[in-house]
């Protein structure tokens, strides 16, 4: 796969709204991965030049995509607690696929309910509230990459 057949695969998955693209060839591996944010582009190719030509060629076509997701209308969230993630890891709503979700929005908690659990290097961290209230939105999908401090629920207190 040359460098314009990369481009044109970037533009295309840039406009068609797919999420995810990969193409495997002998000795060549490229996915392309969208989800309302900057395409991510990885290659793997034993030649080194093709894979800082194909870095810049992805974030060209992502500028135009980034900026549209920043126009959803504000809520006053002000009146609410957030419940952030102490670390970095992997969010679940319950202990395992077969098991219930720990809360839903419209459930009150209480301090020290366990309200998620945040995989983290193979260890399973049940994740207590440290307010009481009512979950009013619930921030993050369940499976999902979380960061330090990031926003996970939003509760109204009580």
């Amino acid at each position: 796969m040359d460098i314009k057949q990369i481009q044109e695969l970037i533009k295309f998955v840039s406009r068609s709204g797919v999420n995810e693209v990969a193409i495997e060839q002998e000795n060549f591996k490229i996915t392309i991965k969208t989800n309302q944010a900057p395409t991510v582009v990885h290659a793997t190719v034993p030649q080194a030049p093709l894979v800082q030509a194909a870095a810049p060629v992805a974030t060209a076509p992502t500028a135009p995509v980034a900026a549209t997701p920043a126009v959803p209308v504000a809520e006053d969230t002000s009146k609410y607690i957030t419940v952030k993630s102490p670390m970095i890891g992997t969010f679940y709503r319950s202990s395992s696929p077969d098991k219930p979700v720990f809360v839903n929005v419209g459930d009150e908690i209480s301090t020290g309910k366990v309200v998620c659990i945040i995989e983290a290097m193979k260890l399973f961290n049940e994740i207590e509230s440290e307010v009481s209230g009512r979950i009013v939105k619930i921030l993050v999908d369940n499976a999902s990459p979380v960061e330090y401090d990031q926003p996970l629920f939003l509760v109204e207190p009580i």
